[in-house]
């Protein structure tokens, strides 16, 4: 059993600000409570909300460290389980050495994967799970769009749908981030830049349009986002990049029998969590642990240089995840 020291290195911004308010400073180890363990954290996954909290738009939930990063994989530190490889989804702190985790919401890490790979599963897996196969309803024969289609959320969405029968479209920003998607297996990638999604929607389905949309943009896309649904289709929102307000065409949900859904995950209670991970690990563990589905990694940085892995994100260039090591 490997000493847990008192101190650990960490990101804690005083305050908000740009990238580089993301600084190494020392904290107390986190002290697990009841119900938790602590993680020797070997790499943590950064995502948008990681970005919005440090711009100070996105406050950590009551009770949740002020240390961002919402995934983590390593070793358990003391314990029954010490030296235990898992990954883990939790509510704050990932950027640091150690963290603790509600133990409900600890996986183990895939057979052959990383650490890196391993920390780029949680946030994004339970967040496509909810969203699109529970809120949803997504099927195997359904036909979905998804926006954002090389963000992280994009490219496990191409992975969990093609691995569940679904045919996934996909709206990305660039004829190079279009056919990285479709290398990833998404059946279609349509430019949104250069074409209307809509009416491409309309061209790929024949007119029928599609079960489900997840949408994380929000605001005016809405509206567009409805017309691209077949009727009893579902509109799972999981972001607002566009804004928080939109316009709903209320006769063509009527007309379509259109559901609205949405949610998020951060704040959600911990047996919500727990139960969401016991689904990941019968339904969607034995397609990891047999090679059936790989993250899509764009890049990985120390945690010293967690403001370069923001500027990566805030750029829109990547492919895939982002992931810290530590």
């Amino acid at each position: 059993m490997v000493e847990i020291p008192d101190r650990m290195i960490a990101i804690d911004p005083a305050a908000p600000g740009g990238p580089e308010v993301l600084v190494p400073v020392e904290r107390p180890v986190p002290v697990p409570g009841e119900g938790e363990l602590l993680i020797r954290v070997e790499a943590a996954g950064v995502n948008r909300p990681d970005v919005m909290q440090r711009l100070g738009l996105y406050p950590p939930p009551p009770g949740a460290p002020s240390v961002p990063g919402l995934e983590v994989a390593g070793a358990i530190a003391g314990g029954p389980r010490d030296g235990e490889r898992v990954c883990a989804l939790v509510a704050g702190g990932g950027y640091a050495e150690y963290c603790v985790a509600p133990e409900g919401q600890c996986l183990p890490v895939p057979s052959g994967f990383s650490m890196a790979e391993a920390a780029a599963l949680p946030e994004t897996f339970f967040t496509v799970w909810t969203n699109l196969f529970q809120l949803g309803r997504a099927k195997a024969g359904d036909i979905v769009l998804v926006h954002g289609g090389t963000s992280g959320i994009g490219t496990t969405a191409i992975l969990l749908g093609r691995a569940f029968g679904l045919t996934v479209i996909v709206t990305a920003g660039s004829p190079e981030k279009c056919a990285a998607a479709v290398e990833i297996g998404a059946a279609h990638a349509i430019d949104y830049k250069a074409q209307d999604f809509a009416e491409e929607v309309k061209r790929i389905t024949g007119g029928r349009g599609v079960a489900a949309v997840l949408d994380m943009v929000g605001g005016d896309y809405v509206a567009r986002n409805l017309a691209c649904l077949a009727e009893e289709g579902r509109h799972v929102s999981i972001a607002m990049q566009r804004g928080p307000m939109a316009e709903v065409p209320l006769w063509q949900v009527m007309a379509k029998r259109l559901t609205l859904t949405g949610s998020t995950l951060r704040a959600r209670p911990a047996a919500f969590k727990a139960a969401l991970a016991d689904e990941l690990r019968e339904k969607v563990w034995p397609l990891l642990e047999g090679g059936m589905i790989r993250p899509a990694i764009d890049s990985t940085f120390p945690l010293k240089a967690a403001a370069a892995a923001h500027e990566r994100m805030e750029s829109g260039n990547h492919i895939g995840k982002i992931v810290l090591t530590i």
